[in-house]
């Protein structure tokens, strides 16, 4: 009965009718079908193309925590003056009735001058490509509008990643880091960099082109670091109160004030207060971030959650310094501006916010970048500007 199947039409009565399958035996199906089999299977050449569609998805944290709790102010002026002393020491003004007026006085003034720095990143697309990916049946990835989305993020955590830089490496043409902020002479002196081996250098922890070289100053930060230099020690919560009743000392606003660290060094703060749940150290608050930098939002269940540590809110970024051996660095930062100034203790100055620009084939102009592509660019120009060093703190060389 082998020979019944002939044509498609054939198996089609074998083995969809019935009266086809009726009259078959087992014997009749077993010669022709199983021992000749050739069957066309995935990994047959030529046969099998896998289609992986028109989106990749970013199997990369590409958080950028840092950059969003700064504050943003316009670039008005390239510089400031700082009153680094007072006119003399207090109290002085008490004077008799009858006494003569005092002499007049004035405080120590410094000027702080700083430019814009420019983070550009680019990309390219072909010609070819941008026709395969969008007009034809190929299965490609990489329009210039697929790109152009990746890299608006990826714009963003470059800039975070600048800002988290450890303070033993220059900013130069960067932008200027957290970890170079919160420095000090005393740090400069005393610690190694983040890889608890390397000495600092003169210079190192100078920024805005002030001199940190000559002793403490006005523009040091607080600094609380291990007295064995190039050790890390227990993170406990001695240090944590210490960190803040510095910062608080030396005329931190307290209802301004935002912890940055790492995931590392917040699961270890959890694991420190894990037991003492009653009293309230480690909460919860919604905080609303924008161009004022983060805020927190009393009264109603709106904004972000995020965690808190002492009634303060804390932010964790992966791109904190880290210290050799040990968990990320913590920074209790001051961004407010409770004086009503023109800048924040804290903020991203910004010359010219982000923006993309393209040319190319597309843009009817390749001879401006003498190439059959279109090429794309995101551009932020602007500057981590600290108005207020000594309310800025930092807990360095930390373990769990």
């Amino acid at each position: 009965m082998a020979e019944i199947i002939q044509t498609i039409q054939d198996m089609e009565s074998v083995y969809y009718s019935r009266a086809g399958v009726a009259f078959l035996e087992e014997s009749d199906l077993k010669t022709p079908f199983m021992n000749k089999d050739a069957p066309v299977i995935s990994t047959t050449t030529g046969v099998y193309n896998a289609v992986y569609g028109a989106q990749a998805w970013v199997q990369l944290n590409m958080e950028a925590n840092t950059l969003g709790i700064m504050p943003k102010a316009p670039w008005n002026i390239s510089g400031n003056r700082a009153i680094t002393a007072r006119s003399t020491s207090l109290p002085y003004g008490g004077r008799a009735e009858t006494g003569a007026l005092p002499a007049t006085i004035k405080p120590t003034f410094a000027e702080v001058t700083t430019k814009p720095k420019i983070i550009a990143n680019t990309f390219q697309v072909g010609e070819i490509q941008e026709y395969l990916a969008d007009k034809s049946g190929d299965d490609a990835y990489g329009k210039m509008v697929d790109m152009r989305n990746y890299m608006a993020v990826e714009h963003k955590e470059d800039m975070n990643t600048q800002l988290n830089t450890e303070n033993g490496t220059t900013a130069n043409y960067n932008i200027e880091s957290i970890d170079r902020v919160c420095g000090s002479y005393a740090e400069l002196t005393n610690c190694k960099e983040n890889d608890e081996s390397t000495s600092y250098t003169p210079g190192d922890l100078d920024i805005y082109a002030l001199d940190r070289d000559g002793g403490a100053s006005w523009s040091d930060a607080y600094v609380n670091y291990n007295s064995t230099s190039g050790a890390v020690r227990q993170l406990t919560d001695g240090l944590l109160n210490t960190l803040q009743y510095n910062t608080l000392q030396n005329g931190a606003n307290k209802k301004g004030q935002v912890f940055q660290t790492g995931y590392d060094t917040w699961s270890t703060i959890n694991q420190l207060y894990d037991t003492q749940v009653r009293y309230n150290i480690v909460g919860s608050a919604y905080v609303q971030p924008g161009v004022n930098g983060i805020q927190t939002m009393a009264g109603s269940d709106v904004g972000l959650q995020v965690a808190t540590l002492f009634q303060t809110p804390i932010i964790e970024s992966k791109d904190t310094t880290v210290d050799t051996g040990g968990i990320s660095r913590l920074y209790l930062l001051d961004l407010s501006n409770p004086e009503g100034f023109e800048l924040p203790r804290m903020c991203m100055k910004i010359a010219k916010p982000t923006q993309y620009f393209q040319a190319g084939i597309n843009q009817g102009t390749p001879f401006a970048i003498d190439s059959f592509s279109d090429k794309g660019m995101y551009r932020t120009m602007g500057e981590l500007y600290c108005t207020f060093f000594k309310v800025q703190g930092k807990l360095r060389d930390l373990k769990a």
